[in-house]
């Protein structure tokens, strides 16, 4: 499965992509996830991903991009403060998870 995790300018996720990718890995779970800043994310969702995950401090975007992305048929979530940091990864996975119905 392919994430795309939307940040301001696609650099300060890398923290919380590792800890993701690293918490589906250890919960055995197949999950690739791929940054980008809000510039790109329009045309980027377009790219096959199971879901647009949302950085918090982009949260004043998240209605145009959710607009975005529900026009890929991509669903689209706000990370939880508490899920973007460099220990969230097994809160993001919970809830990508429940998001994605897994």
């Amino acid at each position: 499965m392919k994430a795309l995790l939307v940040c301001s300018g696609g650099m300060s996720s890398a923290i919380c992509a590792k800890a993701l990718q690293e918490a589906a890995q250890a919960a055995g779970q197949e999950l690739q996830v791929v940054e980008c800043g809000t510039q790109a994310f329009e045309e980027e969702i377009k790219r096959d991903y199971a879901i647009a995950l949302v950085a918090p401090q982009i949260r004043h975007r998240f209605d145009t991009l959710k607009a975005q992305a529900q026009a890929a048929n991509v669903p689209c979530i706000l990370i939880q403060p508490q899920g973007y940091t460099p220990l969230g990864g097994k809160k993001l996975l919970a809830q990508v998870n429940q998001e994605l119905g897994l």
